[in-house]
């Protein structure tokens, strides 16, 4: 039996190691729901005070086959992505594929301050970034001392 395996669940090893490491970032990797490895497209996300800030990777994709919407505090994003092979012979054959082809979703739970009703999203050069306002009660204030 290999020296590696404990006797324990690897699976629940990993849950573990997940959770530790989210609650050092602030919790955001767990936000993720597609996080795995390879995942397309690749998110960036990030805050203001005043918003919310998602940027999905998505070179390849025109803008119209896209869909982005939030329901219920998650925001989604899918569409598909063509292959872009040129025309090869007929007894060609692949030997590797990095590049990602296909439908794809990726979901994103949102934070409870998110305001749905302020969403702005643009596609340029194969990036979408969405911008999600912040509800107006959740943002920072300044409170007078008499």
């Amino acid at each position: 039996m290999s020296d590696l395996y404990s006797g324990t669940d690897l699976f629940s090893e990993f849950d573990r190691l997940e959770r530790q490491m989210a609650s050092l970032s602030g919790g955001f990797p767990s936000s993720i729901r597609a996080g795995r490895f390879g995942a397309f497209p690749q998110i960036n996300l990030g805050t203001t005070d005043d918003s919310i800030e998602v940027v999905a990777f998505a070179p390849g994709v025109s803008a119209t086959e896209l869909d982005v919407s939030i329901d219920k505090g998650l925001l989604t994003i899918s569409g598909e992505r063509k292959p872009a092979q040129p025309a090869a012979a007929d007894d060609a054959r692949t030997y590797a594929q990095e590049r990602f082809a296909g439908a794809f979703r990726r979901v994103i739970e949102l934070p409870q301050n998110a305001d749905p009703d302020k969403v702005q999203a643009r596609y340029t050069n194969g990036c979408l970034s969405i911008s999600i306002g912040k509800r107006e009660s959740s943002k920072p204030r300044a409170i007078t001392v008499e």
